[in-house]
């Protein structure tokens, strides 16, 4: 059954083969975004979520047996509870939920329409993408992170087998495996491909397996490299990257390794560029966009940011946790200056 405010909200008018009008589009369909359009159509504004990939993208991208830090209840949007086997989700669980909650409130999602720009002023925006126009009196930008990974900037990283999203072990099976980092994702990542077995080495620039790897992680990744079952080189870093060879700088001088996969689990970045072009004020220390701490309104007038994109480069300081809630702030400031 259609939710009741849905009767109420304005629905987008198509204007032309490829070109579509609604009070406000938001650049994204992760969590957040999604939550933004929810609360606007409990306000009766109409809303169309553009999005480079599929829904939850980001998600989509995580790895496939992954099991979230969090519990159920705290990944929750627009008031529907979100159900697991375990205390617990998983990917596959949390995929399932945000598609239900989609398809619950209709929300008009625009999947793998990539937006190369937003034109136009407060009150008349224009948002392209390669083959779609969307006219709005407001946008909202809730892009997130986990698209831009950051780069390790040495020769050879642009080959195919340097890889930056890890998924699953099995193609690795038997192959020499380098993985670069020392956080969460980079030891899960190790763990994984040893259990599977790959010929796993890890190279981190710090000293040790950093100290914000989870508990039940950290011992057993300690453990696999005190054995000599994983490789390890601290205080190092790659340099080059070859067919068949990787170099690394390490402490002992330059290493030369075979190597068939490098997984650079070096972590991810907004992209600062696209808020930049938009005119959206950027702190330089941090390059956190400058917003309204209340309604989430950028420096530019009419532009919304939402989600981890308002934390700048401190991107652990926001989750879905406590950035599903920003739609509710926004909503409401859009909704008192049209008069919603």
């Amino acid at each position: 059954m259609r939710p009741r405010w849905a009767l109420r909200c304005k629905r987008y008018t198509r204007t032309s083969m490829a070109s579509f009008s609604t009070d406000v589009v938001i650049v994204g369909a992760g969590p957040t975004g999604l939550a933004c359009g929810i609360e606007l159509g409990k306000r009766g504004i109409g809303a169309i979520l553009v999005e480079k990939g599929c829904v939850v993208n980001s998600l989509y991208n995580y790895p496939t047996n992954l099991v979230f830090f969090t519990t159920p209840e705290l990944l929750e949007i627009g008031d529907i509870p979100m159900t697991s086997l375990n205390e617990k989700p998983n990917r596959t669980e949390a995929l399932k939920y945000y598609r239900r909650v989609a398809d619950l409130y209709k929300l008009d999602i625009r999947q793998y329409q990539r937006v190369e720009g937003v034109g136009g002023s407060d009150g008349a925006f224009v948002t392209t993408s390669a083959d779609h126009t969307f006219y709005s009196k407001k946008v909202i930008f809730s892009t997130g992170y986990y698209d831009i990974p950051k780069k390790l900037n040495v020769p050879g990283e642009e080959l195919d087998k340097v890889i930056h999203y890890y998924k699953e072990p099995h193609p690795y099976y038997g192959h020499d495996v380098l993985v670069v980092g020392a956080k969460n994702s980079a030891a899960i990542a190790a763990l994984e491909l040893w259990w599977t077995g790959a010929r796993v080495t890890m190279v981190h620039r710090g000293a040790e397996i950093h100290k914000h790897v989870k508990y039940w992680i950290k011992p057993n990744i300690e453990n696999r490299i005190k054995n000599g079952e994983i490789k390890a080189y601290f205080e190092s870093n790659v340099v080059a990257i070859r067919a068949a060879e990787v170099d690394l700088r390490t402490p002992d001088g330059l290493k030369t390794i075979k190597n068939d996969f490098v997984f650079a689990m070096t972590g991810y970045r907004p992209d600062f560029e696209f808020l930049a072009r938009h005119g959206i004020a950027l702190e330089p220390s941090t390059n956190k966009p400058k917003t309204n701490p209340d309604t989430f309104e950028s420096a530019a007038p009419g532009i919304y940011l939402a989600g981890v994109i308002v934390a700048g480069v401190h991107t652990n300081e926001i989750f879905i946790e406590n950035g599903r809630f920003h739609g509710k702030s926004i909503a409401a400031d859009i909704a008192a200056k049209l008069g919603a």
